[in-house]
């Protein structure tokens, strides 16, 4: 099979993630529930993993880094823990619904006014609409990095100085980029980054988190076993612990760290550079198609690795399946989860089929995916 779903999850890891895996189910214990080797030893993996999370970030310390589930629980962890009734937030037409439901359930629930930077047929937005946006009551901006649906990125930095100028918080999706862009939490004025582990950083499902920047404070959503403080009535306060009630995914972590240790071995530019090169080849390839239609901005090389397209008014499910069927490639149709930026882009009933590339992708492999489509396409 040609696995081209890698902004779903990265189907092919390192060896080494594997690898960790397996050693630390026969070696792990729980971390910081007792002393023992097997929980030290636990305890010992997930701080490292915490460190290199750090450095890949520039957060301000292993501390400020809390495990979850992925992207999803880390976001809904932000934006519940930070937005209070009445409150009203900025965000964008290019979020996912990680972002898009807990801010219309807060809306919903607690009266909290939303408002959106709208994106144009290009998936592309105006910075200056940030500004025009707030008001005396804003408190927030929450908005991705990376469009999961196009590919185009968001100038976090021009985003988190806007909020920084105007006392907001700035919450970051960073689900499409961790790993493969650069991200400094201190020079971009972010105070919640959320991101997963299954796709650019290589983890295992069911691993992800935030950093989160000093004199942040989350309200928990949920509270229980912390190892730590067993008869104090209240949950500890402290980071990361504050956010982290219950039993780690530790085994999933060590996973996390090691595919982080690749990126740092191999270098983050080195897994771009090559990610984008493939993604670019095949935009050059479907690109001269009559009966293909291409969404985003291709007037610049620095995107995320996606090419999501259409071939004639073929369902986009359609063409997937035949994708798969026919020529054993994996694609994503459908909505993505990203309804307001297919809403923009006019594809709201025929969805969109989505390649997305990984460093473990190859040049023969984009080759013959160009065939496929062409092939779809002339069918048309």
């Amino acid at each position: 099979m040609i696995y081209l779903d890698n902004a779903a999850t990265t189907l092919h890891k390192p060896k080494e993630v594997t690898a960790a895996v397996v050693k630390a189910m026969t070696q792990m214990g729980n971390s910081a529930r007792g002393a023992h080797k097997g929980t030290l030893t636990a305890g010992r993996i997930i701080y490292d993993t915490r460190e290199k999370l750090c450095r890949l970030f520039h957060g301000p310390g292993p501390e400020n880094i809390v495990f979850t589930l992925n992207s999803t629980e880390a976001l809904n962890m932000a934006i519940n823990g930070l937005i209070h009734p009445k409150d009203h937030v900025i965000s964008t037409d290019l979020e996912h619904n990680s972002v898009l439901r807990p801010l219309y359930r807060l809306n919903k629930e607690q009266e909290v006014e939303l408002s959106f930077v709208a994106a144009d047929k290009t998936g592309c937005m105006d910075y200056n609409d940030f500004e025009k946006l707030i008001r005396p009551e804003t408190t927030a901006i929450v908005c991705t990095h990376g469009s999961n649906l196009t590919g185009n990125l968001v100038d976090i930095k021009k985003v988190g100085r806007i909020a920084k100028e105007h006392n907001l918080l700035f919450i970051v999706d960073a689900s499409q980029t961790a790993g493969v862009f650069p991200i400094d939490m201190e020079s971009m004025n972010i105070d919640v980054l959320c991101f997963t582990g299954h796709k650019s950083l290589y983890g295992p499902q069911g691993t992800g988190g935030m950093c989160i920047s000093k004199d942040v404070i989350i309200r928990p959503m949920k509270v229980g076993g912390s190892g730590i403080k067993t008869y104090e009535k209240e949950h500890p306060a402290d980071l990361p612990v504050r956010l982290e009630a219950g039993t780690l995914n530790g085994h999933g972590i060590a996973g996390l760290g090691a595919g982080v240790d690749f990126i740092l071995r191999t270098s983050m530019d080195q897994i771009r550079e090559k990610e984008q090169a493939l993604s670019k080849r095949f935009y050059e390839g479907i690109y001269p198609l009559s009966n293909v239609t291409i969404y985003g901005d291709y007037s610049t090389n620095n995107r995320a690795p996606i090419v999501a397209f259409n071939i004639g008014d073929y369902d986009s499910a359609q063409v997937s399946d035949e994708l798969a069927e026919v020529y054993d490639i994996a694609s994503r149709p459908g909505g993505h989860c990203a309804p307001r930026m297919h809403e923009a882009l006019g594809t709201k009933e025929q969805g969109a089929v989505r390649f997305s590339f990984s460093w473990f992708n190859t040049e023969e492999e984009v080759d013959q995916a160009m065939k496929a489509v062409s092939s779809i396409a002339l069918e048309g």
